[in-house]
């Protein structure tokens, strides 16, 4: 619990600079919100029913923030702002701790996997693109996003990893908490 205020305190601290840089924005702020969601959910109970409910209503909402009309509507609307620090962590990054344990692990393989590779694709896109997506930030800013992308890949597939090759000890099970880690 003492963690989820601490995440979101973190974004709410990271405000001033997200207009200056997309890395702080996307990489840095987003996240933090949606494991502030993750760990005010984490080890609350869930009927089994409404597991994919949860689930696709998480990745829906990460989709749309991965959007970046959605990344410049939280830089220019009030609305906008509002609405990534209700969303991203009560629809996102709580349904997804809520449900990432009671799915099977071909599924969260899968889901996995493929956060691996659209942090790739958008790391190339963003690097290569010959003009600016997010209407927000410059060509130059937009790049070192990418390279942001590619590094975050290689973390994420760092960590999803060390339970393949290490065991399943650091791997969050069913019962982790964010006290194990």
């Amino acid at each position: 619990m003492r963690f989820g205020g601490f995440a979101f305190a973190f974004a709410m601290g990271m405000q001033p600079f997200v207009g200056s840089d997309p890395v702080v924005h996307v990489l840095l702020q987003m996240p933090a919100l949606v494991l502030a969601g993750a760990a005010f959910a984490l080890n609350r109970a869930m009927p089994g029913h409404l597991v994919g409910a949860m689930l696709i209503l998480a990745l829906v909402t990460g989709a749309i923030w991965m959007l970046p009309r959605s990344v410049d509507a939280a830089l220019i609307a009030q609305t906008g702002l509002v609405a990534k620090f209700v969303t991203l962590p009560l629809l996102c990054g709580a349904p997804l701790a809520l449900s990432w344990p009671r799915i099977g692990p071909v599924l969260r393989g899968f889901l996995q996997a493929q956060t691996i590779s659209m942090l790739l694709f958008l790391s190339f896109l963003y690097i290569h693109a010959p003009l600016r997506i997010c209407n927000s930030y410059l060509i130059d800013d937009q790049q070192s996003l990418g390279q942001g992308f590619a590094y975050a890949a290689a973390v994420v597939a760092r960590i999803w990893l060390v339970p393949v090759f290490v065991g399943p000890k650091f791997s969050l099970s069913r019962k982790a908490s964010l006290h194990e880690l």
